[in-house]
């Protein structure tokens, strides 16, 4: 399943699956169709970064970041080399901390496309990013340190495509990570018919009447039961 994340909103807005003869190339531009995405920032890891799906997200009038990695070979080295020899036009640093780590992430973003061959069959490319983190873990001391690489089509921004980037994280740290810890689903053994697929939408449509639930202070899983022991809960929550 290809699930679209409103993170803003903490909402899965729409889900598409992935046909036994597909892959999430071909799923991505079908999820994209059914959904009003005007003025949004699109972010999709790296297997969506395509030339089909670029153009999609701006028909739709959204702008895009795209995870930049093998897959797209040609197009990564063009970047290195570009953060290499030209100087950027925005730089911002962002800290956070948390769970038992300080990180410290540098945004870089370059508007000169001179460098990238082909450049002109990226709809609406406008600049490169480049992520540099540095994660230090407070309890053993040790530090990590990772560099990112990305495409879109805002203009160089560093502070916005740092953050928006980061939000990215949404998808795996509120949605997957929630539906396998909460839910249980990857655990999962629905095979026959398209049971798989109908449960994986009540789950996500019940975790939309979970997260927005503002008024009890509870993690998702002790809502979850909670709605199952009362049902004077149980109600607030469908009528939310």
């Amino acid at each position: 399943m290809v699930s679209a994340w409103a993170n803003a909103n903490n909402l899965v807005l729409a889900q598409r699956k992935v046909t036994d003869k597909s892959n999430e190339i071909t799923a991505i531009p079908k999820l994209l169709q059914v959904l009003e995405l005007t003025g949004c920032i699109v972010t999709i890891d790296a297997m969506g970064c395509q030339k089909t799906i670029a153009r999609k997200v701006t028909d739709k009038g959204a702008s895009y970041i795209f995870g930049l990695k093998e897959n797209q070979s040609e197009l990564l080295e063009n970047v290195r080399d570009s953060f290499r020899l030209l100087p950027s036009k925005s730089v911002s640093r962002q800290i956070d901390s948390g769970h038992g780590r300080v990180e410290t992430r540098v945004c870089a973003v370059i508007e000169d496309l001179s460098m990238v061959e082909k450049a002109s069959q990226w709809t609406a490319l406008r600049s490169l990013v480049r992520v540099q983190s540095e994660r230090y873990m407070k309890a053993s001391g040790g530090v990590e340190y990772e560099t990112r690489y990305y495409i879109s089509s805002l203009a160089a921004d560093a502070e916005l495509l740092n953050r928006s980037i980061r939000q990215h994280r949404g998808v795996e740290n509120s949605l997957h990570w929630v539906l396998d810890v909460a839910f249980h689903e990857d655990q999962s053994r629905k095979r026959a018919g398209n049971a798989a697929q109908a449960f994986s939408l009540i789950n996500r449509i019940a975790l939309n009447l979970l997260k927005n639930d503002k008024i009890t202070k509870l993690g998702v899983r002790g809502k979850r039961l909670a709605a199952g022991w009362d049902n004077n809960y149980l109600i607030n929550l469908l009528r939310n």
